[in-house]
């Protein structure tokens, strides 16, 4: 089979693998869609501490049960199904208590694990001991399902921040992760969401798909005041930073009202994760600073949800389907920032 392997930063090969064979605790997809994310590009660049090449990558996961294994029950040859990327351990007591975001032996997809740039590949036990196959609603697509794990993702950042009815929420950065931001900050009640962005092309892009009530370029106007003016000096509800930049978290702090809730929600490089943050606006405005960190099998399942029923809408922020062969133009579509969400198809049908 065809697979997309890294090697070295630099160094991703579309080369041939022998076609695994599930074991008796696991299951084997044909990978319908495996969707690109910036974690992809950091990979391809830096390559990552938890992987050991050479490795097959790709996270974002939908496909088709294609083989079952003798100990696995509930699923069947032909089930459609997404997977999640975060493997909780289960049995911690931060899983046990329901914290499996933060579980300290957390396993990945792609990382621990052969991933889904792939023609076929294995959900391993590790995943379905907790719970993490979930079954692709009637009517929503491999591609749609594929966009299933940023949202959950994006779902645990807005439930840490209490994004909810009649809030104001600022969105800082307008990637994939933003505009999922908008949408689903609109599907959980906002009154009014903005869209804060440095780049303008990247900013009109994300606007004419997402809608957001204000799109706010950071390039062209200073975007706290911006924010102050358009919520009448008092601030938003809601800051989400979607970007790796320290200046949007330190920015935050200002443009946020009282007893209003940051989500730092990008992560800072790990060469330069400080920022200055003045604690006496925190302890007088009584600020809530949340971080979020990927999501949990249980936000996969609900984002499914939200996005069968409507609620929040990602078909239209898929805007390059490439097949397999093209990971790495793929890769280059995410690194120039004109796309919002590229997915590979490594198996037609």
């Amino acid at each position: 089979m065809k697979v997309a392997r890294f090697y070295a930063p630099g160094d991703i090969r579309i080369e041939d693998m022998p076609e695994p064979t599930a074991g008796p605790a696991e299951l084997k997809l044909r990978v319908r869609n495996t969707s690109t994310c910036g974690t992809d590009l950091k990979i391809f660049r830096h390559g990552h501490h938890h992987i050991d090449p050479p490795r097959v990558i790709g996270h974002e996961i939908a496909g088709e049960v294609v083989e079952v294994g003798s100990e696995v029950d509930g699923w069947a040859a032909g089930d459609r199904v997404q997977v999640i990327a975060a493997i909780p351990c289960g049995e911690c007591p931060d899983c046990l208590r329901g914290w499996m975001t933060i579980c300290p032996n957390q396993l990945s997809m792609g990382y621990h694990f052969e991933g889904g740039f792939a023609e076929y590949m294995i959900v391993p036990a590790n995943v379905l001991k907790v719970d993490g196959v979930n079954r692709v609603p009637d009517g929503v697509t491999y591609a749609e399902a594929s966009v299933a794990e940023p949202l959950a993702c994006v779902l645990n950042g807005q439930e840490l921040a209490r994004v909810g009815d009649g809030d104001t929420v600022v969105v800082v950065g307008a990637g994939p992760i933003g505009c999922l931001h908008v949408r689903l900050a609109r599907a959980r009640g906002a009154e009014n969401v903005y869209l804060v962005e440095l780049n303008r092309g990247r900013l009109d892009m994300a606007a004419n798909l997402v809608k957001p009530d204000a799109a706010i370029c950071a390039a062209e106007v200073d975007p706290i005041q911006a924010v102050l003016d358009l919520t009448g000096g008092r601030g938003a509800d809601v800051v989400i930073t979607a970007s790796a930049a320290g200046k949007t978290q330190e920015d935050a702090l200002k443009m946020v009202a009282r007893r209003g809730r940051i989500s730092f929600f990008g992560g800072l490089p790990k060469d330069n994760p400080i920022i200055a943050c003045d604690s006496n606006l925190v302890h007088y405005r009584e600020l809530t600073i949340v971080g979020a960190n990927g999501s949990s099998p249980d936000h996969n399942k609900k984002a499914l949800e939200l996005i069968a029923t409507g609620a929040v809408p990602v078909a239209d922020l898929i805007t390059h389907h490439l097949p397999l062969e093209k990971v790495l133009e793929a890769i280059d579509v995410v690194a120039g920032g004109t796309a919002i969400k590229v997915t590979i198809e490594p198996t037609a049908g």
